[in-house]
């Protein structure tokens, strides 16, 4: 594509930032129990590695939203693709556990930029085309963690530490292209005083949940990511207790997932959206979510297997996009970042929650208990999003930008 294409469509450019990052993060992140066990670490501290990333996520994706309320969305962008770059080549060099954690952290602050890409989408798209862009960060998402892990299988090959050498290659690239091409969203007119509060700080949170209807959005948020990220966090282990199935199997179905996920959100969420209100699909997909959670443990075969997979994913598919577009309808033009922020907070905790306890669970009491709780999480986000359609929407402060359509 030509740069004036680009120029014409920068939700492109935010799209292949966003693919083109976790695409990065999936190379790196199935061989890093592989890394720690090089450096003969135990699998409590392999565990933690995972955990520290979660974190910095928590904490830092609303740090980096409110700073791009109040520094523009491009050079926040801009500072975190040169940090995960940065991590990446931290991971490909580390000699000890130390420097492994040192990396860790490092990735977890820097590819908590997710409410920065969102926050852009607010920007540039009019409240009813908003949830349609905020897909597109879920389709640039689903189809870097589908691409990564298997090229960075098929890159360990040539090396243990070529796959994390090419990930810091792909972001360097990444922050070239940004530079070049991303321009900024947020006029610098439209930004508050740059005086910054940290957005949980209790004051944040307060007049983050102050306006109508937020608190309900974002424990509905909560739950959503919540009962999802149980299964992502235990199906491997769970279908080789339920199913009997092997590893090569199991990424298979990853990877099927991965798809189902990059159809619903990069292409179902957009025509739904001009039929259908965003809350009555964050309802839909809520409710799908927690039937296709409750099948998975008692499906028959690998059809109902993949046809509850495929529920499981188009649920919070449906309900992922419109969440996002809602809650940030809750926020003025000048704090979408922070608003967003706290969201992909609440996303944070959810993921870094949603294994343990399901993992937890699994072991204790058995799958099937284990993803009927994960329904319940999500049956229950459905219930509170049934009034949501009553809310009143604030105006929006500018009428954006329209959404091109790309090829």
């Amino acid at each position: 594509m030509s740069p004036p294409a680009f120029r014409r469509s920068p939700l492109v450019v935010l799209f292949l930032t966003v693919f083109i990052d976790l695409m990065g993060f999936g190379i790196v992140i199935p061989l890093l129990p592989a890394y720690a066990e090089r450096l003969h670490a135990t699998p409590f501290v392999a565990g933690s590695l995972v955990g520290i990333y979660s974190l910095m996520q928590l904490v830092f994706a609303p740090v980096w939203g409110a700073l791009s309320d109040r520094l523009g969305r491009r050079i926040v962008l801009l500072v975190s693709l040169a940090g995960s770059a940065v991590s990446y080549l931290m991971l490909g060099v580390a000699w000890s556990i130390a420097m492994l954690f040192a990396a860790r952290v490092l990735a977890g602050v820097a590819c908590a930029n997710i409410a920065v890409a969102q926050a852009y989408i607010a920007d540039v798209t009019p409240p009813n085309e908003r949830a349609r862009g905020m897909g597109l960060i879920g389709a640039a998402f689903g189809l870097g963690m589908v691409i990564g892990p298997g090229l960075g299988a098929g890159l360990a090959l040539f090396g243990p530490r070529v796959p994390e050498l090419f990930a810091a290659g792909l972001c360097l690239a990444n922050f070239g292209l940004a530079t070049a091409w991303l321009p900024e969203s947020l006029p610098e007119a439209s930004r508050p005083p740059r005086q910054f509060r940290h957005p949980l700080a209790p004051e944040s949170l307060r007049a983050a949940a102050a306006p109508p209807g937020a608190p309900a959005l974002f424990a509905v948020f909560f739950l959503v990511t919540l009962g999802f990220a149980v299964l992502e966090g235990t199906f491997p282990l769970a279908a080789e207790r339920l199913f009997g199935y092997g590893e090569s199997r199991i990424y298979g179905l990853f990877v099927y997932m991965g798809l189902v996920a990059v159809v619903v959100q990069g292409w179902l969420v957009g025509r739904l959206t001009r039929r259908v209100s965003e809350p009555a699909l964050v309802v839909v997909g809520a409710a799908g979510l927690g039937l296709g959670l409750a099948w998975v443990p008692f499906t028959g075969g690998s059809v109902d297997l993949l046809l509850a997979l495929a529920l499981v994913v188009t649920g919070q598919g449906l309900a992922g996009p419109p969440l996002s577009s809602l809650i940030s309808k809750t926020a003025g033009g000048q704090t979408h970042g922070e608003v967003l922020g706290v969201s992909q907070s609440l996303s944070a905790a959810a993921r870094a929650l949603g294994p343990h306890g399901g993992g937890l669970a699994l072991e204790r009491v058995g799958a099937s208990p284990a993803y009927v709780a994960a329904a319940l999480c999500a049956l229950g986000a459905c219930g509170l999003a049934l009034p949501l359609g009553r809310r009143t929407e604030r105006p929006a402060s500018a009428p954006g930008l329209p959404l091109r359509r790309s090829g």
